[in-house]
């Protein structure tokens, strides 16, 4: 009797720490993951018609809001692309701080356990929750100086799938590489795809060197962290996000026709046919493809 007794508690406990780890999991999925882009007002419409002519996609109704915890407008718009989704800032006021370092929102099904989550895990918590429009928010640091946006919606949203998965590209020192990985796979409860020592330097614009690149996976998406001495010629480290295409070349005949500038690339490494581009209003980013694209 006190054998099973035992064996029934045993058996509740795992039951309850298994229930626990997975209510932990706040991510929704990746299409809900944006990527924060800022622009002057006057460049706001160029930049959304130019990422709409190069990927695709369809746009949120434009709106002009207050969307930090004190006094600010902004211009506002989401962009929903097969390869990604975007969240567009044009500030008609000055930019409250911290806001405008964050690289990313991150949906999340509850808010507040999220951000214990992410505080447990190792993040700090720079902007504590806050009312906006249409839900609520929290911005976050992880080791190595990752700022990140958490959001929840008061009306779940319902994103179409993305046809890929876009790929946050975050850069970190080798001495924070590691309590990054750490906390960022614990919060995302994620997997390491990859850890090569030694990867192919012409992907951080010194095609004579090697880098570390490793890659996760989890709900929220792809994540690329490329562990660097910070000695990148430009426009390395300036972009946040990579793109999956299907078509490199097509894509990149589109962006041009749109106002888009090739800042680095086209080259071949790890599989992929990769280039750096520049949108109308500023903003850098990654375009790639598999290498075997027909």
């Amino acid at each position: 009797m006190k054998r099973s007794l035992i064996t029934a508690i045993a058996l509740f406990s795992m039951v309850a720490a298994f229930a626990t780890q997975a209510d932990s999991n706040f991510g929704v999925g990746p299409q809900y993951d944006t990527t924060h882009v800022y622009v002057q007002p006057e460049d706001f419409d160029k930049f959304v018609a130019s990422l709409v002519a190069t990927f695709g996609g369809t746009t949120t109704k434009q709106g002009v809001f207050t969307v930090t915890p004190t006094p600010s407008k902004t211009m506002s718009q989401l962009v929903l692309t097969p390869a990604g989704t975007v969240s567009v800032f044009g500030f008609k006021t000055p930019v409250p701080y911290p806001f405008g370092a964050e690289r990313t929102g991150y949906l999340v099904a509850n808010l507040d356990g999220a951000v214990r989550a992410a505080q447990a895990d190792g993040a700090d918590l720079l902007v504590t929750p806050f009312d906006d429009p249409i839900g609520k928010d929290a911005v976050i640091q992880w080791p190595g100086g990752v700022n990140m946006q958490l959001y929840w919606h008061t009306t779940p949203p319902s994103y179409p799938s993305l046809q890929t998965i876009p790929e946050n590209r975050v850069y970190v020192s080798p001495d924070r590489a590691t309590a990054f990985v750490k906390s960022f796979l614990a919060f995302s409860h994620g997997k390491v795809a990859s850890d090569k020592a030694r990867a192919p330097g012409v992907e951080i614009g010194r095609a004579s060197d090697t880098y570390r690149r490793i890659r996760i996976s989890s709900v929220f998406g792809a994540m690329a962290v490329l562990v660097t001495d910070g000695h990148l010629p430009y426009p390395y480290g300036h972009e946040v996000t990579g793109y999956e295409v299907a078509n490199l070349a097509d894509t990149l005949g589109k962006a041009r026709a749109a106002g888009v500038s090739v800042l680095a690339g086209p080259y071949s490494a790890d599989q992929r046919n990769s280039a750096m581009v520049k949108f109308p209003g500023g903003y850098i980013a990654e375009i790639h493809s598999p290498e075997s694209e027909k």
